[in-house]
């Protein structure tokens, strides 16, 4: 071959077919080379695949020389390449979804050989006319070759993504069944998949259970909502979640200190749903530790959801005080043993923005300090000296007292805890701050400190 390009302007059939085979034929005796190069250029170009380790990568190494020798041979047969020349791909794709390649990974792997393969071609074509010329005539062959291989590969993948989601969603619902059935699994699929949601059956792992209900939205936004708990684990496990008749029951594994983590997130979660218009209602039990007492877990979970109002929300036990919960389980005979005079009160100050409630908040949270009380409600202390007086005058009760005190925080629980369309002031109580009605956070008297 001549080292500069020819000027000629045609090249008979037979001399573009022959320099067609020897580009071929040169390419053959260098498959191996090409190979290495290519998984070189995947590594570079596709994060996922750079992290992967060794075995990994020979496997794809293995898998892109067999593509070229099938590439080459359909190429050299001057035939279309036929689902029995790729068979071999089929079992490398199922391989690749049970790595947990993304299918855009894989396809873009796909791509970067096919650049490689071409760059290879073009490379030995030279810079002759006749050479150059064979090298066009491979260009369509070789999209059809790719668009055929990469077809039939993501076929292969989805199709064992789907067998591999059918079975997994089975063993989780057959174990999530065993564990409500105070059970623990001993072998087989359910056993793996205890262990793959951090769940061992021989540990005391501390974990709560979630249980879910769609209030607003389509039947199916329930398997939405499912798998948007599912991602809410705080470990390394995801989080094992499943749609069980007409609720979502989830078990999330924890460490130490991770359940408030976990309530933000399943909020959260709770959240997002709503701006796709599935609404949920989410309750969750208390830590307890071992699959043991999941049973007893999973039945605190459904009674708290009475807690919620009509529209949804989520009730965390871990974050709700015995004091609050008292409160919640009270019932109308509760409230009838409150004194009419703290009753009324309570109603006049809601209208006027809970000013006085606020200051029996904070005065209980500092434990009994007025000046510290002050403090928190940003007000002088003579103030909060006169609001005290003025509590005492109304209801009987001295706030120095103890029990009297008691009486006051019951009554204000029991408020806080009925529905809004009787308490239009209930989100305002806890704000309120001032006769000017500040915004400063003022905690209830039983709130963490």
């Amino acid at each position: 071959m001549s080292g500069g390009l020819s000027t000629g302007t045609h090249t008979d059939a037979d001399t573009v077919r022959t320099e067609r085979s020897r580009i071929l034929a040169e390419l053959l005796t260098i498959v191996d080379e090409l190979a290495e190069r290519a998984v070189s250029v995947m590594r570079a170009e596709i994060p996922a695949y750079a992290e992967r380790g060794d075995g990994f990568l020979t496997d794809v190494r293995e898998q892109v020389g067999r593509h070229y020798r099938t590439k080459l041979a359909v190429l050299l047969e001057e035939r279309t390449v036929t689902f029995e020349d790729i068979a071999f791909s089929r079992r490398a794709s199922m391989r690749r979804a049970q790595a947990g390649c993304t299918m855009a990974d894989y396809i873009n792997a796909f791509r970067v050989g096919q650049q490689v393969f071409w760059e290879a071609v073009v490379e030995h074509a030279g810079r002759s006319y006749a050479g150059q010329e064979a090298a066009l005539t491979l260009a369509s062959p070789l999209m059809r070759y790719c668009d055929f291989a990469s077809t039939h590969a993501a076929n292969a993948y989805m199709e064992y993504q789907r067998y591999a989601a059918a079975e997994s969603v089975q063993a989780s619902r057959d174990l999530v069944e065993l564990l409500l059935a105070g059970e623990a699994p001993t072998r087989g699929p359910q056993l793996a998949t205890a262990h793959a949601h951090g769940l061992n059956p021989e540990s005391r792992t501390p974990l709560v259970v979630v249980a879910a209900v769609l209030v607003g939205g389509e039947a199916d936004a329930r398997h939405a909502a499912c798998a948007a708990i599912a991602r809410t684990g705080v470990g390394r496990h995801r989080t094992l979640a499943v749609v069980r008749q007409s609720e979502i029951v989830a078990v999330p594994a924890l460490g130490p200190g991770d359940v408030g983590e976990l309530c933000d997130r399943l909020q959260s979660v709770q959240r997002s749903l709503l701006e796709e218009d599935i609404v949920l209602a989410m309750g969750i039990s208390t830590v307890v530790e071992g699959t043991g007492e999941i049973p007893r877990a999973f039945q605190e979970a459904r009674a708290v959801l009475e807690f919620l109002p009509e529209d949804g929300g989520v009730a965390a036990l871990p974050r709700i005080s015995p004091f609050e919960y008292m409160a919640l389980r009270a019932d109308d005979t509760a409230r009838h043993l409150v004194d009419p005079r703290v009753l009324d009160l309570l109603a006049e100050d809601r209208m006027r923005g809970g000013v006085l409630t606020a200051t029996i908040r904070a005065f209980a949270a500092a434990d009994l300090n007025l000046r510290a009380a002050a403090e928190r409600l940003q007000i002088h202390h003579n103030t909060a000296q006169y609001r005290l007086r003025r509590i005492q005058e109304r209801t009987g009760r001295n706030l120095r007292h103890f029990t009297d005190l008691v009486d006051l925080l019951v009554a204000i629980a029991l408020q806080d805890v009925l529905p809004p369309a009787t308490n239009s002031g209930r989100k305002r109580l806890v704000s309120a701050t001032n006769e000017e009605g500040g915004t400063a956070d003022v905690p209830s008297a039983h709130e963490s400190r």
